[in-house]
């Protein structure tokens, strides 16, 4: 997973109006709340005042004791509706305040029950299934039962009443049921969005470490088989000019031009490096490479010569660069090198071969090179393979995917 590319959350990614949309319902649409609460209370008032039932006196202080509602709303079960306070006790003071202010009204005169419509919702918004279920009953059932304890109605006026308690009743644990399921799946979705944003950082934070590990690994491989390279030919370089100085002066400048050479060539290796480019031309850069070498090792090109993808000239020059450095190193001074690359249909295909010392495959060895080269050739789909053995020679194989879509040849 590269680290530059965005990343989306399971489904789709949240914009700051769409998770403000998955607050809980309440939340998001408060204002409605607010203008139901206002309008219902309007109405208990005017259908109390206006009501031909207990007298002007009665209707009266049953009225003003109801006006007390809405500033106990507005002070204190406003911000708790809100979620602008969370205390669970804030809640309870709210519910039991608003049932005990709206009690003596109700048994006062019947028409502010209406007011129930508002504070039922709220019950089961503020508080645990039970206690809404008790605060329910209990603004439905006493104002009621006081009536009937203190009128004592025959049974055909204590009907009606008796039995919009009963509907009442049911329909606000229905109700009341209904809103507590929002309630917790909104909760729920809400721990979810946390979980998935806390994800998506994670994954984010993951995926810039790992792309910045293998950008090192890259770099690394990049510097061994380039520059690292290129500074051990120096120095090999100034150990054959300082044992020339005396006994052999035009050894001594061939080798300083050399030497001028390869820093020139490691000084556009590095510059290569930073800008990530790669070889424009694959069988010329490999061709000055083997020249490059100590017994030139020339170059054997078959096939038809073709642009390639630079991830795959880049693994192929670093993988002749890094075959070449090891015959140097290990085949021994009377080793010959050869080098081949073939263009196929399907495959590039690069062995470089020496005739040198050889060594037992099956045996750990120390260092980067070979290890670097079969990491690089997989990377890009290929693979790279090595078949030696003791006093038999070396020869590295690298094999290189090529795209399927026909290419224009190289004049």
């Amino acid at each position: 997973m590269s680290a530059d590319l965005p990343l989306e959350e399971p489904g789709r990614r949240l914009s700051p109006r769409a998770r403000a949309r998955e607050r809980h319902v309440w939340d998001g649409e408060y204002r409605s709340w607010d203008w139901y609460f206002a309008v219902i209370w309007a109405a208990t008032l005017a259908f109390t005042l206006g009501s031909s039932g207990p007298g002007v006196p009665v209707r009266a202080a049953a009225a003003g004791l109801f006006v007390l509602l809405l500033p106990w709303y507005v002070v204190v079960g406003r911000p708790v509706l809100s979620g602008r306070v969370t205390d669970g006790r804030r809640s309870l003071v709210y519910v039991a305040g608003a049932v005990l202010l709206l009690l003596p009204p109700a048994i006062l005169v019947g028409e502010m029950r209406i007011a129930t419509f508002a504070l039922v919702p709220q019950c089961f918004m503020l508080l645990p299934m039970r206690p809404a279920l008790v605060a329910v009953a209990l603004v439905n059932v006493v104002p009621v039962a006081v009536w009937a304890a203190l009128r004592r109605p025959g049974a055909g006026e204590l009907f009606f009443p008796a039995l919009s308690t009963v509907i009442a009743l049911a329909f606000s644990a229905v109700f009341g049921h209904w809103i507590i399921r929002i309630i917790e799946q909104s909760r729920e979705r809400a721990e979810l969005i946390a979980e998935l944003e806390a994800s998506q950082k994670e994954v984010s934070r993951l995926s810039a470490a790992h792309g910045a590990l293998s950008e090192r690994e890259r770099m690394s491989r990049e510097i061994h088989d380039t520059l690292a390279q290129g500074f051990t030919s120096l120095l090999m370089l100034v150990q054959a000019v300082q044992s020339e100085l005396d006994r052999d002066p035009p050894a001594a400048r061939r080798h300083l031009g050399m030497m001028a050479d390869t820093a020139r060539q490691n000084l556009a290796e590095a510059r290569a490096l930073v800008a990530g480019g790669a070889p424009a031309d694959l069988d010329d850069a490999l061709r000055r490479l083997a020249a490059r070498h100590g017994s030139p090792a020339a170059l054997e090109v078959t096939g038809r010569v073709r642009p390639l993808e630079p991830a795959l000239e880049v693994v192929a020059l670093r993988a002749c660069q890094e075959a070449l450095a090891n015959a140097a190193k290990h085949a021994g001074p009377r080793a010959a090198v050869s080098t081949a690359l073939a263009y196929t249909d399907t495959r590039l295909l690069l062995s470089v071969t020496d005739t040198g010392r050889g060594f037992d495959d099956g045996v750990p060895r120390p260092g980067y090179g070979l290890r670097g080269l079969r990491s690089r050739a997989a990377e890009v789909g290929g693979a790279a393979e090595v078949r030696t053995a003791p006093g038999a020679g070396t020869t590295v194989s690298v094999r290189l995917p090529l795209p399927q879509h026909p290419e224009r040849s190289r004049p």
